[in-house]
């Protein structure tokens, strides 16, 4: 018997080794252990399965306990069909194995080859299913826009000869492994019944495309939920509330059709099944232990899911068509198809209290999927649920902008949204997709895509029949999906043709009544429609509790603690390296002499704001060393790989978490998954810092339409802090200027208004803008605008242009006496040295702001001009600082007035600054440019180019006599 059985290995792995049709890192990739069946498939032609069997078999011939059940009964059946009858010699053949197997197959060769070919079979619809799945609702397109087929699915009987089978084989019983749920609680089946159940969960109307994944239990997760029989069979009640939902979901499109046909918003018409899938996922949600769901959609739809999923008031709803309203609210609102909500209420169906928020987005469709995922992981950090248990979040399928038939095949991921419509940029797909597995990141989550059609083209203005008319002839032959379900469920008893019509019936009437009361509004509030609000921060009004704020110094004793752990090691046994003993050291000395640089000054900032319990989040590419090599928040032990310390999480035993961590490089994602965060709580302090100002361009989309303009679209407050490195040294047009002139241009202070200057005219000034741009010129400056940020009774985004070489400029530093406790953030810092003790003979006052600051006093000093010329330094500059900037310019009267900066004069602030100094003189004394001339780069990358255009305006800004007899 054991002779016979040792045949086993040579013909097994002869004949299985053709059988391959997958690499071998798709086999091994879903694998769970070493001792489960082989996910073999046709096609390859390489010998790993043969030698993977030989290891199982005589593993299963020492020990049958050894390897995994399956493999077990699967040797059993083998050798007991390959025992030879009485006249058979039971002596091994001495056939040469190549000559034997091609004079005949035996058995034992043709039921191992015939098994490894279901396997590979089952793992062919697994993989490649979905692209023969009847995705299209319209019957026009094929799921993948060819006709494509692959030749491993059995599409047609002949196809079964591309796995060695024939139609005679079609009844025979297989063993099914365990990659695969089709069976049930059966552990095999007939070959055909195989062919039935796979056709029935891979190639029908949801098509499946997951086996990418390489994790082996999300795979089998997966496989469990669809392939299992009877997964999709509903109870009676499910259908009837199905139905319901559907009545609801296509019944408020069709009252908005009728009461205003002319009026674009974006219908649901033709994925009308979106509003029933939402409430499934939300109810399943619930019933798991779900409190907060936070919901990402574009506008198609939007209505629908605000009036049947949140259940915001449909008089709000539809007040927001009148076009008389008048808005409450500040800002400019926006468009209804756009806003958002934060709603609390009771799930019907599991009776448990539940959170819903859908989150406002432009139409920059994509925008929103990143924000949806930062507010996400913020509630959960909050809430310390590291797991995800309690709070979820979707991105809702994107109906395509590019054309009026979504046809990307239905998917489920392991990503927040893996989209393939072309106006989707890749790179905000591919972070959010991607960065799930980054600590203190993105999320993980499955999304699913609907395919469906649009009924009515782009929007309700729209005549899609101009550019698709054969389309939307199909289109509009379409049986509503309502129409559809209701006559089944009807026909198969499960509700009857009155019950149908009266549930209509009450929800038209439910309509008609909100119609009723919005006529009755008169006025338009945009905050009902906050879809973050923070409790408790502000009045019921939604108003600053006051319009002041507290100094933003410390108490002496808190900088040299926060000094003296930023200089040191707090975990015993951690070896550092050598250069960063040198930088402890620095900081240890600098703590002493009662001074900041740039990097601690920083790390009090954050030190301090946690002992007060401010959480503080900061993020970026390389911000955890910063980029350069100044921060080194993070520790790494030279001995231990991966052994890493944050000291500022040593800083006391009850103080606020810090996080710090580096991001990839796509500044969209990561910059609008900043800003999510920052929308969940008022008490944290969120910066997202470039690794060169430069780069924030990529994520332009995010500065635009959220972080300048969120406010007055959403009346949404967020005190996201973007940190931009900034400042012209030579390093070439993409590594130098942040474009202050793009974030001043967007700020929303009228140049031309002379302000009235009250008691809190500061605060005020700050509460009325759209964002705080600053460039600090020293590092005290730089730590109480951190500290201010949260200590304001209101949220502002805060845009910092921060320093590259004046992180270690001797001159760069700041007292202790510049930040302890009664110290406050100057918005100008004047001039203190000697011309601000004669301010009667000073024949010319700069204005600058920034690194600029330090190569105009080290060119003063050497031309002896400090008592001619006084240099005062903005580190506020929007919004502008009216009432000091008019105390500066009368304190010298007799002074030309003159702005100096290093960018172009068609960049940086010169253009920002000149019309505000215009209003607040009256237009009574000019205001002179001293800077670079005009370029389309913003910088050259030719160092001697740098040095003579800095020595060109340097000696402009000194030359006493450059604007004797020029007009302003």
């Amino acid at each position: 018997m054991m002779s016979r059985l040792r045949l086993l290995p040579s013909l097994l792995g002869a004949q299985a080794a053709r059988l391959l049709a997958t690499p071998r890192v798709q086999v091994s990739s879903c694998r769970r252990r070493s001792s489960e069946p082989p996910a073999a498939s046709p096609g390859s032609r390489g010998g790993g399965v043969s030698s993977y069997m030989e290891e199982m078999y005589f593993a299963w011939l020492e020990d049958p306990q050894s390897v995994h059940k399956s493999w077990d009964s699967f040797f059993r059946r083998a050798s007991e069909e390959a025992s030879p009858g009485p006249t058979q010699s039971s002596s091994p053949s001495v056939v040469p194995e190549s000559r034997a197997l091609g004079s005949g197959r035996t058995k034992t060769s043709k039921l191992v080859e015939d098994h490894l070919a279901v396997q590979s079979l089952i793992r062919a619809y697994q993989i490649r299913g979905h692209h023969v799945a009847q995705l299209d609702p319209l019957g026009i397109l094929d799921a993948d826009l060819d006709s494509f087929v692959p030749s491993d699915l059995i599409t047609t009987i002949d196809k079964l000869a591309f796995y060695d089978l024939r139609e005679s084989d079609l009844d025979k019983e297989f063993q099914l492994p365990t990659t695969t749920f089709i069976g049930g609680s059966e552990s095999t089946l007939s070959l055909r019944e195989i062919i039935r159940r796979l056709e029935s969960t891979y190639c029908q109307h949801v098509g499946l495309e997951f086996m990418f994944i390489n994790d082996a239990e999300q795979c089998q997760w997966i496989r469990q939920k669809f392939e299992t029989p009877g997964v999709m069979r509903f109870s009676s009640e499910e259908k009837r509330t199905l139905l319901a939902r559907l009545v609801r979901s296509m019944r408020f499109e069709d009252f908005l059709a009728r009461k205003w046909s002319s009026e674009k918003r974006f219908g649901l018409e033709g994925c009308e099944v979106m509003i029933p899938a939402l409430k499934t996922i939300i109810d399943k949600s619930s019933e798991m232990g779900i409190e907060n769901v936070i919901l990402g959609m574009p506008h198609r739809g939007r209505l629908n899911v605000l009036a049947n999923v949140i259940r915001k008031d449909l008089e709000q709803i539809f007040c927001q068509f009148d076009p008389k309203l008048e808005a409450a609210d500040e800002g400019s609102g926006d468009v209804k198809y756009h806003l958002g909500m934060y709603h609390e209420r009771i799930n019907r169906v599991t009776n448990r209290n539940i959170a819903l928020s859908l989150v406002a987005n432009p139409s920059h469709l994509e925008a929103v999927d990143p924000v949806v995922q930062g507010k996400t992981k913020a509630e959960q950090f909050y809430r310390g649920d590291a797991q995800g248990r309690k709070i979820g979040f979707t991105t809702d399928p994107r109906m395509a902008r590019s054309s009026p038939y979504p046809t990307d095949v239905a998917r489920v991921v392991n990503a927040p949204i893996f989209h393939v419509n072309a106006d989707d940029p890749e790179a905000v797909i591919y972070v959010c997709s991607v960065a799930a597995e980054w600590r203190n990141t993105f999320n993980k989550d499955v999304v699913v895509d609907l395919v469906c059609y649009r009924r009515r083209g782009h929007n309700e203005m729209d005549e899609p029949m101009f550019t698709q008319p054969l389309m939307y002839k199909q289109i509009h032959r379409q049986v509503p999906v309502l129409k559809k379900y209701a006559d089944k469920l009807i026909a198969e008893g499960t509700v009857t043709l009155q019950e149908f019509e009266e549930e209509i019936a009450k929800y038209d009437r439910i309509c008609e009544e909100a119609y009723g009361r919005s006529k009755d509004k008169k006025i338009l509030h945009i905050k009902h429609w906050l879809d973050s609000p923070w409790p408790g921060f502000f009045n019921v009004d939604g108003e600053p509790k006051s319009m002041t704020c507290p100094a933003t110094g410390v108490p002496e004793d808190v900088l040299t603690h926060i000094g003296g752990v930023a200089s040191s090691v707090p975990l015993e046994d951690f070896t550092i390296h050598t250069g960063l003993s040198r930088i402890l050291r620095g900081r240890a000395d600098m703590t002493r002499k009662r001074t900041a640089d740039w990097a601690l000054a920083e790390y009090m900032a954050f030190g301090s704001l946690l002992k007060e319990g401010i959480h503080v989040r900061l993020s970026g590419q390389d911000v955890e060393r910063g980029t350069f090599s100044h921060r080194h928040h993070v520790l790494h032990d030279q001995e231990v790989d991966r052994r890493t310390c944050v000291p500022m999480n040593h800083l006391w035993p009850d103080q606020a978490p810090y996080t710090v961590c580096n991001s990839s490089l796509s500044e969209y994602g990561v910059l609008g998954f900043e800003l999510g965060y920052a929308m969940a709580s008022p008490n944290a302090l969120v910066l997202w810092e470039a690794q060169f100002g430069d780069f924030h361009n990529t994520a332009q989309c995010i500065i635009d339409q959220f972080v300048s303009t969120g406010q007055a679209k959403w009346v949404r407050h967020n005190g996201i802090v973007l940190l931009l490195p900034h400042g012209m040294e030579g390093m070439g047009p993409e590594h130098s200027s942040a474009r202050p002139e793009r974030f001043l241009q967007m700020s929303n202070d009228d140049s031309d208004a002379y302000p009235v200057f009250s008691k809190d005219f500061e605060v005020s000034q700050l509460y009325d803008c759209n964002w705080i741009v600053a460039n600090c010129s020293t590092p005290a400056s730089y730590f109480h605008v951190l500290r201010r940020q949260i200590l304001l009774p209101f949220r502002k985004p805060l845009i910092i242009f921060t320093p590259k070489s004046l992180l270690r400029h001797p001159d760069a530093k700041s007292s202790f006496d510049q930040m302890v406790s009664g110290t406050s953030f100057q918005r100008v810092i004047p001039e203190d040295g000697a011309a601000a003790r004669a301010p009667g003979q000073v024949r010319r006052l700069i204005f600058c702001t920034g690194k600029v600051y330090y190569d105009l006093v080290k060119e003063r000093s050497g031309r002896g001009l400090e008592e001619q010329v006084a240099i005062t330094r903005l580190e506020q500059i929007s919004p502008f600082p009216f009432d000091l900037i008019k105390q500066e310019a009368e304190r010298y009267p007799g002074a030309e007035l003159v702005w100096c900066q290093e960018e172009h004069k068609n960049m940086g602030y010169y253009d920002y600054i000149s019309p505000r100094f215009m209003t607040i003189l009256g237009r009574t004394r000019p205001i002179w440019y001293v800077g670079r001339d005009p370029a389309a780069a913003p910088a050259t990358g030719n160092r001697n180019t740098h040095l003579v255009s800095l020595k060109k305006f340097l000696d402009t800004a000194f030359n006493l006599q450059a604007f004797e007899g020029k007009t302003f």
